[in-house]
Formats: C-alpha cells, structure tokens, sequence
C-alpha cells in the first residue's frame, strides 16, 4: 500500500507549527502589527528549509493570527498570501540557507508593505517597504537562522523532513 502523500504525522507537525506562528504573534501584538512590526513569529518562516510540513502551518498560522488581530481584511487575505509565498520559495531555495532566509523578508517588505500603503494613511510605499523588510531581516536572520541551525542538530526534526521529503 502506498503512503499518504500527508499523513497524519504531517498535519499534526503543521497544526502545531500553525499553534505556535499564531500564540507567538498575538503574545506579542504590540509589535506583530503595523507599519513597524517585529513579528517573533517570522523567526518561524525559516522552518520550510527543514520541514515541509511548515508550508502549510505557516500559512494556516499567519491567517490564524492575522483573523484574530488584524484591522484590516486585506492584512488577513494579502498577509496570508505573503506568508504561502515565501514559504514556497523557501522551500525552493532550501539548498541555500541564507537567500532561502531572504524569502520571507522581500515577500513580506513588498506585499505587506502595500498593504499598508493602501489601507493606512499618510504611509509612504518605500518607507513601508524599508521598515517591514528590516524588521522581517531582523527576526529571520536574527532569530530564525540561529533556531535553524539548533533544529538541525536535532535528529527528530532531520527526521520530520526527511520523511516528509520522501513521500515527495
């Protein structure tokens, strides 16, 4: 019999993924939203290098977060997308640490930062861009490359992916 191309093992390792991004941000709200925003979550967003399972939970996380608290509807649908996206090409650059680790930061600088541009008044585009995309640098290279690199050295987390990566 063939195996399931996501097995239970997978969605239990998203949903706690997805757990994680969303208590992470809303614990931290006061910084998670707005034109500044350090989301400690995003350190998250370096995950897909190792566990395929965290396309799915990061995405399913952000929306979580962003429902329960974002202002705007367009933070949850635009937010969301930007979050599936760098995942995905997280994922596709996982060979390289660090242009992987840029994924989630130009996503998030570029589409957010429209976001907030459109929804918000008086916020200038490139500014915008500028302040999410530092923000987003600082937390991923500062805090998601330094988990990445201790998750490695874990043998149950090389076994998350690699078994995932398998089925593939």
């Amino acid at each position: 019999m063939q195996k399931p191309s996501f097995s239970t093992r997978d969605m239990t390792v998203a949903a706690g993924i997805a757990a994680l991004y969303a208590a992470l941000t809303l614990l931290f709200a006061a910084i998670s939203y707005g034109p500044v925003q350090f989301r400690i979550a995003e350190a998250l967003t370096i995950l897909p290098i190792l566990l395929p399972q965290a396309i799915p939970g990061l995405t399913l996380g952000c929306l979580l977060a962003n429902l329960l608290g974002s202002a705007t509807p367009w933070d949850v649908v635009f937010g969301t997308l930007a979050t599936l996206l760098a995942a995905l090409l997280t994922r596709r650059f996982r060979k390289n640490m660090w242009l992987a680790a840029a994924m989630p930061v130009i996503s998030n600088a570029v589409i957010i930062g429209l976001v907030l541009h459109f929804t918000l008044a008086d916020v200038l585009l490139l500014p915008t861009m500028g302040s999410v995309g530092l923000g987003q640098a600082v937390v991923v290279y500062g805090l998601g490359i330094p988990l990445l690199l201790a998750l490695r050295r874990i043998p149950l987390f090389r076994s998350l992916g690699e078994d995932a990566h398998d089925r593939q």
